[in-house]
This record gives C-alpha cells, structure tokens and sequence, in this order.
C-alpha cells in the first residue's frame, strides 16, 4: 500500500521511506512489502511478476521426471540471472512463475534467457526431445503481468490451486 504525504512527515523507519523534494515541498512516499527488503546499490525495490510461458505447440510435455527436472533447471537459470523465485508450479503444457526481477534488467531480455538456457539444459539432459521439438523446446512468447501488492496473495493462491487441481487431474 502507498501512502503520499505532502509536508514534513515522521519517519519511522528511513529504509521504508522515500523522499523527493519539489521546489519547496517534501514529498514522502511509504511502502510497506512482505518482499521489500530487496536492494541494488542504490535503490530499493518490490518488482515482481507473473510469468507464464508454454512449450512449443502447447505440446503436454512435461509429465513426470521431465516436469521435476524442468522445475530444478527453471530454479537454477533463475538463479544464475539474479531472479528471485516466490512461487512457481510446472504443468504438463505450461510454466507459471512469479518472481522478482531485479530494476536494472529488462523483463523481456531476462525472459528469453530463462527461456534459452533452460531448453539447452533440457535437451543436455535429454537429447532425445532435441531432434524431437526440433531444437525448440518454448514457444516464442510469454504472458507476463506486474503484481502489486494487492493481487499478492491472490497469485500465490491461484498457483497453488492450479497446481493441486493438475495433481488431482493426474492420479485420475
């Protein structure tokens, strides 16, 4: 939640306040954030997403070992280009993610090498889905939304149902 004050105003804490003087005016702005203890340098920041990519064709590819592994390369990538993951669920024909990209890297760059090194990853490991998918294991594009507070928990929610109802659906 955002809170604007214009005027002198008491910090309670100065990490979690912003101020910006205008000509001869204070203008503070508060954010209080489960996920606002991330830092650069120089800034602080809650920039999160959901993210939803498919496999090429919307091929129902990733059932069983395959789904683990694609969630164990998808942490990894993650790490390795700084994304935080906050919650994220495989389904058979789609990823969803939510996650926290840090200010100073583009969303869609960071998308396309989530996307890029985790298919090299997989067809590392099974080169048989290679000459399969025809070098191409993700559909060209994705769905991505900003996730503000309010829609926080919601997300998270909505994940954990998708993935529980996918579950169910498969010991059918």
């Amino acid at each position: 939640m955002l809170e604007a004050v214009s005027g002198v105003t008491e910090k309670k804490n100065p990490r979690d306040t912003i101020s910006v003087g205008l000509a001869n005016r204070t203008i503070c702005i508060t954010e209080v954030s489960e996920m606002d203890d991330q830092s650069l340098a120089h800034s602080r920041y809650n920039c999160t997403y959901h993210i939803v990519f498919i496999p090429k064709y919307r091929r129902k590819a990733m059932f069983g070992k395959l789904r683990k592994e694609v969630g164990e390369i998808l942490g990894k990538v993650c790490r390795m280009e700084e994304v935080t993951i906050v919650k994220a669920a495989t389904m058979p024909d789609h990823v969803h993610m939510y996650v926290s990209i840090p200010p100073k890297v583009s969303i869609s760059k960071t998308i396309g090498r989530i996307k890029g090194k985790s298919a090299l990853m997989i067809f590392d490991r099974h080169p048989e889905y290679r000459e399969k998918y025809n070098r191409h294991f993700w559909a060209r594009g994705y769905y991505c939304e900003t996730i503000g507070k309010v829609n926080e928990e919601t997300i998270v929610k909505y994940i954990a149902e998708q993935y529980e109802r996918d579950r169910m659906e498969g010991e059918k």
